[in-house]
């Protein structure tokens, strides 16, 4: 029987090329905001562009989203990968637009890209490498190579155990966090062609 991957619709921007993505790589996807729907899923995926504030509450007007997320996650041990705002939504907290609660998964916070360099434009937009961490080379999912970003703000993990991989923007920036069962990537991956999908799939076939 086929995994259900739930991919969480929040009004998220990137939904539908994350969805088409997802298939491309060979999942059988169920897009959803039905809290009952992602406590059943396999694999969890949240989406993500815009500020942190307005996909928190996106996230927080579902009725029991978190709640179920969390439960699934945490207590059922599913596999949950977030993508660009997806995975900042991780932090403790976010601060773009005035401080906003984050889920908490990943310790750290979301800052504004401030490089001390005014050649280096913000935001970090276009393709970059992921340098994967030393302790973080036998990850399954996270490879080194070039993929596709756009963001402002980035993630500022509390603990340096939980970044996976960097990428650099005039200063090391997060690429990638890892958190047990927990994944974020700051890249694109449905816009990071042969990468990107490399990197779905071996999230896809990920049982940590």
């Amino acid at each position: 029987m086929a995994e259900v991957i739930a991919l969480i619709d929040y009004g998220a921007g990137n939904l539908h090329s994350v969805h088409n993505a997802l298939k491309a790589a060979g999942a059988e996807v169920t897009v959803t905001a039905d809290p009952y729907v992602v406590r059943a899923a396999d694999r969890i995926v949240l989406p993500g562009v815009g500020s942190f504030k307005a996909c928190a509450q996106g996230l927080n007007a579902i009725p029991h989203m978190i709640e179920a997320m969390t439960e699934r996650v945490h207590v059922g041990g599913a596999p949950f990968l977030g993508i660009c705002v997806g995975m900042q939504l991780l932090a403790d907290r976010g601060l773009e637009h005035g401080v906003t609660p984050g889920l908490g998964w990943v310790p750290g916070e979301v800052r504004l890209i401030e490089p001390t360099d005014l050649a280096i434009k913000v935001p970090h937009m276009g393709w970059n490498d992921v340098a994967v961490l030393p302790h973080a080379k036998d990850h399954p999912v996270i490879e080194e190579g070039e993929a596709y970003f756009l963001h402002s703000y980035h993630f500022a993990a509390r603990d340096w155990h939980d970044v996976a991989a960097m990428t650099d923007h005039g200063e090391g920036l997060v690429a990638a966090v890892a958190k047990g069962n927990v994944l974020g990537v700051q890249f694109h991956p449905e816009k990071s062609q042969a990468y990107g999908l490399a990197t779905l799939r071996r999230f896809l076939e990920w049982y940590p």
